[in-house]
């Protein structure tokens, strides 16, 4: 987490506050007689944002506050010395061995802890019934049933099954509990870094995020999804599948000319 990212949400969080914004003026440096006669420039009226605008910051600042740089807060925190990825896991596998079996960007998230862009996994838009397993070992993480939009880029669920594993002493921090941080999220049975949960659900009215009080944040490269039976295209879609293109919707005029071959064209 960068300072940039750190203004972004503490400048976030401040939106929600009623107190106005008032402008910082450094003084005049006094550096002759002349220089220390005179004065601070007066400051600016103080700006008030009203709620409807506070509340908008807010929420376009929430999903890129968290997670920029493509390094997310629980990643930072392993870099400092948090629990490994690999002791005391069910799955054991070589750093070689992930490396063959994963694509790239799975391999990033799960294995080194990184955070994809925002908006890149099929999955963001994925609604359907069935089960959200681990890439790297099929372990069933989540239900679509706690599944809901987050409007962040991620796929964003209300609660985890039994094979997730959230970091004990993030969670039980003060900055989790207050909002201000999230606790990291892996896979109980290979130690996969899936995300991280966030102590924020009840912003979320009218979503499951409402009734936990929490927002699992998840990188959709991370999971596989399994629908269910019933579902007319039981095939498991890869969470680092990038979502189709939207079809262009401009009018013909708009659109830019075919190109023909020589040959046709002749």
């Amino acid at each position: 987490m960068n300072r940039f990212a750190i203004v972004l949400y503490f400048g976030a969080c401040r939106g929600l506050s009623n107190e106005p914004y008032k402008p910082y003026s450094l003084p005049l440096r006094a550096e002759s007689s002349r220089s220390a006669n005179l004065e601070p420039a007066p400051l600016k009226k103080s700006l008030t944002l009203n709620e409807s605008t506070r509340r908008k910051l807010f929420y376009s600042l929430l999903g890129s506050a968290t997670c920029l740089n493509g390094v997310s807060l629980s990643a930072v925190a392993a870099e400092k010395g948090a629990k490994s990825r690999t002791e005391g896991y069910t799955v054991q596998k070589t750093k070689a061995e992930w490396s063959n079996m994963l694509s790239q960007v799975q391999f990033d998230v799960l294995r080194n802890g990184a955070t994809e862009r925002p908006g890149s996994s099929i999955l963001v838009t994925e609604y359907r019934s069935g089960i959200f397993k681990c890439a790297g070992c099929a372990n069933p993480l989540f239900s679509s049933s706690d599944k809901f939009n987050s409007r962040t880029g991620w796929p964003s669920f209300a609660s985890a099954l039994a094979g997730a594993e959230v970091d004990d002493a993030a969670s039980n921090s003060l900055s989790f509990k207050s909002g201000l941080a999230g606790a990291e999220l892996r896979c109980r049975n290979c130690g996969g870094h899936l995300g991280d949960v966030f102590n924020d659900g009840k912003i979320f009215v009218g979503t499951p995020a409402f009734v936990t009080g929490r927002r699992f944040c998840i990188d959709g490269s991370a999971l596989v999804f399994s629908p269910s039976s019933g579902e007319k295209e039981p095939q498991d879609v890869r969470g680092d599948t990038s979502p189709p293109r939207p079809a262009s919707d401009l009018p013909n005029f708009l659109k830019p000319p075919a190109i023909v071959p020589v040959s046709k064209a002749v």
